[in-house]
């Protein structure tokens, strides 16, 4: 990593329902208007930093929310608003997230246009029954899809996120999937053990919920550990492991408290030696009010 760098982070709220223990800024089921009043607002905020000079750009990420949702257009018009305004380096590692279910040719063969040469594509279980729990929207079947069609667009740089440690899931489960996902041999593997928050649907059934013990909860962290190691898998970070050079270098960004501008709602940014925020609240994100709602950590 280099420090005389600038990271940039793009925040697409946009969902097509939320998991049942996601606590991430995102909303389901907004209308066309509001979609493309969030979009609008997004390319101002971009463009306000225009007009004086910033770090070359040497890796964006676009989370959420989810970044699969945005249509060819609105991925080609998000990375020229981008463009026109920082210098974003030939060799940038440039990130988008993405669902099964949410990705096809058309949307691959965009975010490859504007640059993006990684994928993290939200995976969690193979087993449908865990993805129902977890109130995912995709099978397996849509997760092999999603994977097979960006290799065959010709991104090949392409990350798996997993969860363990939730209601239903058993050791002997997620070795399943940490077999079934190493098989495809990804550049990164996420594994994220559960956190119960508030405001999710897993927090509101927060006394109820049957989650696995400590000892099965450790158990599955080992195995991720062992399994991914023997995989080849290097634990760099302390739920991401990558392949021999594969690591994250947006990841790493954060950890080594390099400089990033965060753009959206909700979005955080460390840039001049000065950390500060978004406002969460959409409305007046997309009314133009991003300037105002800034608040210094």
């Amino acid at each position: 990593m280099n420090p005389d760098t600038l990271g940039l982070y793009v925040h697409i709220p946009f969902c097509k329902k939320k998991c049942n223990y996601c606590d991430f800024c995102s909303f389901a089921g907004l209308d066309a208007a509001a979609r493309a009043g969030y979009l609008r607002a997004l390319a101002e905020e971009i463009s306000s930093y225009g007009g004086e000079e910033h770090p070359p750009v040497d890796t964006v990420f676009l989370g959420g929310g989810t970044p699969s949702l945005l249509t060819p257009v609105e991925i080609t018009d998000l990375f020229a608003a981008l463009r026109k305004t920082f210098r974003i380096l030939p060799d940038a590692e440039i990130t988008a997230e993405a669902n099964p279910g949410t990705l096809d040719r058309e949307k691959v063969d965009a975010f490859r246009r504007a640059g993006v040469n990684r994928l993290s594509i939200g995976l969690q279980s193979v087993h449908e029954s865990e993805l129902r729990t977890l109130g995912r929207i995709h099978s397996y079947g849509e997760f092999l899809d999603a994977y097979r069609l960006a290799k065959a667009g010709g991104i090949e740089n392409i990350g798996v996120d997993l969860m363990y440690a939730f209601p239903g899931q058993t050791p002997a489960s997620f070795h399943e999937t940490l077999d079934a996902v190493t098989a495809l041999a990804p550049s990164h593997i996420s594994a994220y053990g559960l956190i119960v928050e508030d405001g999710t649907p897993f927090g509101e059934r927060r006394e109820t919920l049957i989650l696995p013990d400590e000892d099965e909860e450790l158990a599955m962290y080992d195995d991720a550990c062992r399994t991914l190691a023997a995989a080849g898998y290097r634990h760099y970070e302390v739920s991401n492991y990558a392949l021999p050079g594969r690591e994250c270098r947006h990841n790493l960004r954060y950890w080594h408290e390099e400089e990033y501008i965060g753009f959206g709602v909700a979005a955080h940014s460390y840039y001049r030696g000065v950390r500060f925020a978004n406002s969460r609240d959409l409305s007046a994100y997309s009314e133009g009010k991003c300037k105002q709602y800034r608040t210094k950590e």
